[in-house]
């Protein structure tokens, strides 16, 4: 892979990894439309997220120390929790389903799950599941009243994108609609939940990768990864904007058209499931 295609597929992944489009599909369909006709892997999806990542931590700097002291606090000194503390709780049980569910199926998440009909079919799928939350959720309540229930059905939705075209964000914010959550409090849910799995997910498979690198070299992907903590913050403060203002019809209506784009492309065997480039046959 050149350096240049790297810079694509880390702004891309900047552009997608915090909207509800799911970052993982695009990442695996323009690896196999770009010159080197080559899915980037899983591998090199989950280190770019360290970037998406960093820039949450710095987005979200003040909150996550508010989290982080209070749960703290409460273990270390035994004190009252607080909302801050319950909510440190629910990132740590909403973030063990993933963990989980990572580890049992890792070989299927990095070859069957990866095939593009499964993409296609899981972007139209769940971008009608995330219309309907929107439209049918009542957008009440505000991340003070989540459960620990609730913070476990929100990991289990956050584990589903684990599968390409579900949409980590996606998945999340549509459980949280349908908990009864504001669209903001959904969206700033999903970012703070993310933070455990996706580092966690992005360092093992960095540590992996300096033993054999496989389809993208490691100059490659330190450049994406860059490129996607540029992109990622512009992007965090834009959909929070979006989210606290607007539906989110407008991302229902292009995971729609992006799912059947990609069978599209499938069924005119321009690349194949598998992902080798039909036209170089």
């Amino acid at each position: 892979m050149e350096f240049w295609e790297a810079i694509v597929l880390g702004i891309v992944q900047g552009l997608t990894e915090f909207l509800p489009v799911s970052s993982s599909a695009h990442l695996r369909l323009l690896g196999e439309l770009l010159p080197s006709g080559t899915d980037p892997g899983s591998s090199f999806t989950a280190i770019t997220q360290i970037g998406t990542e960093v820039a949450v931590l710095i987005y979200f700097r003040n909150d996550l120390w508010r989290i982080a002291t209070a749960w703290l606090s409460h273990v270390l000194r035994r004190m009252q929790a607080d909302e801050n503390a319950r909510l440190g709780w629910h990132i740590i049980i909403g973030s063990v389903p993933i963990v989980i569910l990572g580890l049992v199926f890792q070989s299927a998440i990095e070859t069957t799950l990866r095939n593009l009909y499964i993409t296609a079919f899981m972007l139209i799928a769940f971008g009608i599941v995330l219309g309907a939350a929107d439209r049918m959720g009542p957008k009440q309540k505000n991340l003070g009243t989540l459960t620990w229930r609730g913070g476990l059905v929100l990991g289990f939705a956050q584990a589903l994108a684990l599968i390409p075209g579900v949409s980590r964000s996606g998945g999340t914010i549509s459980a949280g609609l349908l908990l009864g959550l504001t669209r903001d409090a959904a969206a700033r849910y999903s970012f703070l939940l993310a933070v455990p799995a996706v580092f966690g997910s992005g360092f093992y498979q960095l540590i992996d990768s300096l033993k054999d690198v496989q389809v993208v070299g490691h100059a490659e992907t330190a450049v994406a990864t860059i490129a996607a903590f540029v992109v990622g913050y512009a992007v965090i403060v834009a959909f929070l904007k979006i989210a606290s203002t607007r539906s989110f019809s407008p991302f229902v209506y292009y995971r729609i058209a992006l799912g059947i784009f990609i069978i599209l492309l499938l069924q005119a065997r321009v690349i194949s499931s598998d992902g080798l480039p039909m036209l170089m046959y």
